[in-house]
């Protein structure tokens, strides 16, 4: 699958799930990620859970509304707790998968943990059982996510060695990863005010800059950020974000447009097999590109669309509400986690 773009330097493959679909992002040659949000009237313009508020007038200097938004995360560390749901979802040739999840984050500590739920019978095959994802800075673990893995053990990912730095590769952005990336918006709009679950917010949209993000992160964040701004070779990723009147970040929207150039992911994506540890990365493309192993534990069967395939779009959103609950997650034990190789469902 290639993907539009303007650079030609840099090759990277990230793979996102899509329930038993994995969606490959190739990145190489002419062919980067590009990411467009296109603001429009109607429902289909603005996050789905937002309905607009009518005869407000506010007019917000863009200084200003640059500055709410690259605050949002800061804020969001002195909040502490909330509970989050997310949703990404991929659209390719008229179908529409989508992938749920839910749970808690602690953006002080930060630690988080979310149930994903993959659709069922994407690829015509058994209902998944829920995914466990234990988000902490530099990893994730994921439980339930891998063929041959243990019921009872996790398996562990660098998020730093994961080519989009895990914006995708979980089926689920990581929440901190997402508020994070606001720092590095420029070109920011302030679009209307408007409801989310009752609360007024304001919604913002524009362009986050994927290196000044990394370097806006705190130090201990830098690394999956830095990673995301080398693989996806445009450096900029589309968003829109609803902030409330204390500064917090209720909803947060980025928009990917992937368009197939290739006819298969090739056995060094989604349908490899791969380090538990996601420590080592398999080349193929010629030897141009490389997949992070991780990510062929993260996945399940691969899509191989014709090169005459349409675009696809990968929306990730995630929903924050009840800020200041209290946050109790429990890291796996080192003896929890899987140190041996991960295959492919389909082996």
């Amino acid at each position: 699958m290639v993907v539009r773009g303007q650079r030609r330097r840099g090759a990277v493959v990230a793979t996102a799930v899509a329930g038993g679909v994995a969606v490959a992002l190739l990145a190489s040659g002419c062919s980067p990620m590009t990411a467009a949000y296109e603001p429009q009237a109607g429902r289909a313009g603005r996050p789905h859970s937002a309905r607009p508020v009518h005869g407000t007038g506010a007019v917000i200097d863009p200084g200003r509304a640059l500055a709410a938004v690259r605050g949002a995360a800061a804020v969001l560390a002195r909040e502490g707790g909330a509970k989050v749901v997310t949703s990404m979802e991929t659209v390719s040739g008229g179908t529409r998968l989508t992938i749920q999840g839910s749970g808690v984050y602690d953006f002080a500590r930060p630690v988080g943990e979310l149930t994903v739920l993959l659709p069922e019978d994407a690829t015509g095959a058994a209902e998944h059982r829920p995914i466990t994802e234990v988000f902490t800075p530099g990893g994730l673990y994921m439980k339930n996510r891998g063929a041959g893995v243990p019921a009872d053990k996790w398996v562990r990912l660098d998020t730093a060695a994961l080519p989009d730095g895990n914006l995708l590769t979980s089926g689920a952005t990581d929440p901190l990863a997402a508020a994070e990336l606001l720092g590095g918006a420029h070109e920011v709009t302030y679009m209307r005010d408007e409801r989310v679950g009752g609360v007024r917010v304001g919604h913002y949209w524009g362009t986050i800059d994927l290196g000044r993000a990394a370097r806006a992160a705190p130090v201990r964040d830098r690394g999956p950020l830095a990673a995301a701004a080398k693989g996806f070779s445009s450096g900029t990723v589309a968003f829109d974000v609803l902030i409330d009147a204390q500064g917090r970040p209720r909803e947060l929207r980025y928009r990917f447009s992937v368009e197939s150039g290739r006819g298969d992911t090739g056995d060094g994506g989604a349908g490899g097999d791969t380090a538990a540890d996601g420590s080592g990365a398999r080349s193929e493309a010629g030897g141009g590109a490389t997949t992070a192993t991780a990510i062929a534990a993260a996945t399940a069967t691969a899509v191989r669309p014709s090169p005459a395939a349409t675009p696809m779009v990968v929306v990730s959103t995630v929903r924050l509400s009840a800020f200041g609950t209290a946050v109790r997650v429990v890291l796996p034990a080192p003896g929890d986690i899987y140190a041996g190789k991960v295959g492919s469902p389909q082996k």
